[in-house]
């Protein structure tokens, strides 16, 4: 089943994607993420590849079922000073 969720892209994620939401269709958390690699290109995948993604507040994993409405955040490490 294909669910439509809400991407949400914070810090460095959002500058390389250009935008802070979008809206994608999937059935797993990694097919969403696929496509954003795909519509952002490798600045993207390059911030993704050191992020953490929670799939509605809960750290999660690529093989995670997507449902609609869901929302998946992709939350880069944060330095501080």
């Amino acid at each position: 089943m294909t669910a439509v969720a809400r991407l949400l892209l914070l810090g460095p994620a959002r500058d390389a994607a250009g935008t802070r939401n979008d809206v994608f269709e999937g059935s797993t958390v990694e097919a969403i993420l696929a496509q954003a690699v795909a519509r952002y290109g490798e600045p993207f995948q390059r911030v993704l590849d050191v992020s953490r993604v929670w799939l509605n507040g809960v750290q999660t994993e690529p093989g995670a079922p997507v449902s609609d409405y869901d929302e998946i955040a992709v939350l880069p490490p944060v330095s501080g000073g």
